[in-house]
């Protein structure tokens, strides 16, 4: 999962200097939030009561949607999780929705959004990336049936729900998201306290957007499925081994379904997840899975986002477009910080952020179980738990945004003599 956020990450940090570095893609891009201003100046409150029920009548849609501030606030979120992208080299988009569910909005609003804000990425970065060699078309097209499935599954479920109990979407979203980053953040400190004690040995230490080499030797469970012969079988990394490499469709499938659920839910890309899959379970060369993982993404979000959640009325466009400015400009910055910054630093501060969103989910639950009448806890005991775990949760990322953003004007000087010689 480390891997797969890391190799994602360095694809967004490369496509978001590629699109920052073009005038006319950043004309478009400031193009597109002028309706958003506009109409949040304008039309608010003529619009803020009728559209809501136009798209599909659901009362997540608040007349916030048309708020200024919601668009700043949005641009802050988006300019969090591209610092932590950038700075530590590993994907930030795991802090969006926790911030976007912390901040007011329902769970199933956020993920919609984030799945919109993901698309809009992918696509833009796809244009850049149309010239990968590393792309496997057949794996790509077969695993996307799975993903395709599995991500209705997941905004299914999220919608049937939605439908049934608000409280009770907010609940399982939340709790999906509590044992995500639970696992995620105690594996990556433990990383951390693995590197420290290594750095005060005196041993080398990986950058942190390093990682991830070529795998030259299968493992066991590979060998198992790629040995299993269920026709058709895909073929690949012609360009890593002699004669190519073979997996049944089957595998595929499965594979891209799990990933698909995890995005339709979660509202995620999917990428922490493709690329263990791909690797450590079918085999599939580092390269070719990156390139993979990257154009399935395109696909994936897309129909998840538009197919389960735009339609009904589920996504937040002044969020997606405030948080797409904001990461684009937070990739740059805190890329450039990790050339001044120790690598053992930004371990620590990616593990920190990891537990705060699992601790500001972890926290929100017991108030949203006692609601349900799951447990017996009083409202203020839940209200003062889920106030807790909002605080510590915007004291980290907001204390690691200032650090960046900080190391960043501090080394202005040694940073803009290294682009020159660059």
């Amino acid at each position: 999962m480390m891997a797969g956020a890391r190799a994602h990450a360095r694809w967004e940090i490369k496509m978001a200097g590629n699109l920052l570095g073009s005038r006319k893609r950043v004309l478009v891009l400031l193009l597109l939030t002028v309706p958003i201003v506009m109409g949040g100046l304008v039309f608010a409150d003529q619009l803020g009561s009728t559209i809501p029920d136009i798209l599909g009548g659901k009362k997540a849609y608040s007349p916030a949607f048309y708020s200024n501030g919601i668009f700043i606030v949005s641009i802050l979120i988006g300019l969090g999780a591209g610092l932590i992208t950038g700075c530590i080299g590993a994907g930030g988009g795991f802090i969006i929705a926790p911030a976007l569910m912390s901040a007011g909005i329902k769970g199933i609003l956020a993920v919609g959004t984030d799945l919109f804000h993901i698309f809009a990425k992918a696509i833009m970065g796809s244009i850049i990336h149309r010239k990968l060699g590393n792309v496997s078309v057949p794996l790509a097209v077969v695993f996307l049936i799975g993903a395709i499935g599995g991500a209705t599954a997941g905004g299914l479920v999220n919608r049937v729900l939605y439908e049934l109990n608000p409280v009770l979407s907010d609940a399982f979203i939340t709790t999906i998201y509590a044992l995500m980053l639970g696992f995620l953040g105690c594996y990556a400190m433990l990383d951390f306290l693995k590197a420290r004690r290594a750095t005060a040995a005196g041993e080398a230490s990986v950058g942190g957007h390093g990682g991830g080499g070529e795998v030259a030797e299968l493992g066991g469970l590979p060998k198992k499925l790629q040995a299993v012969v269920i026709p058709p079988m895909v073929k690949f990394d012609f360009d890593f081994t002699p004669g190519g490499r073979r997996i049944s469709w089957v595998f595929l499938v499965l594979s891209g379904g799990l990933v698909g659920l995890a995005a339709g839910i979660m509202g995620v890309g999917g990428g922490f997840l493709t690329f263990p899959i791909f690797v450590y379970m079918l085999g599939v060369s580092s390269m070719t899975t990156v390139g993979t993982d990257i154009f399935q993404i395109v696909f994936t979000a897309g129909y998840a986002s538009i197919s389960q959640y735009a339609i009904y009325g589920f996504i937040f466009y002044t969020l997606a477009m405030g948080m797409l400015l904001g990461s684009l400009l937070g990739i740059q910055i805190g890329a450039m910080v990790t050339k001044v910054v120790p690598e053992i630093t930004i371990r620590g501060f990616y593990a920190m952020a990891v537990l705060a969103g699992f601790v500001n989910r972890f926290f929100a639950l017991p108030a949203k179980l006692g609601e349900m009448g799951v447990i017996s806890i009083s409202k203020g005991m839940g209200a003062t738990l889920e106030t807790i775990g909002i605080w510590a949760f915007f004291i980290v990322i907001a204390g690691f945004g200032i650090w960046v953003i900080g190391t960043f004007f501090k080394n202005i000087g040694q940073l803009r003599g290294e682009g020159e010689h660059a």
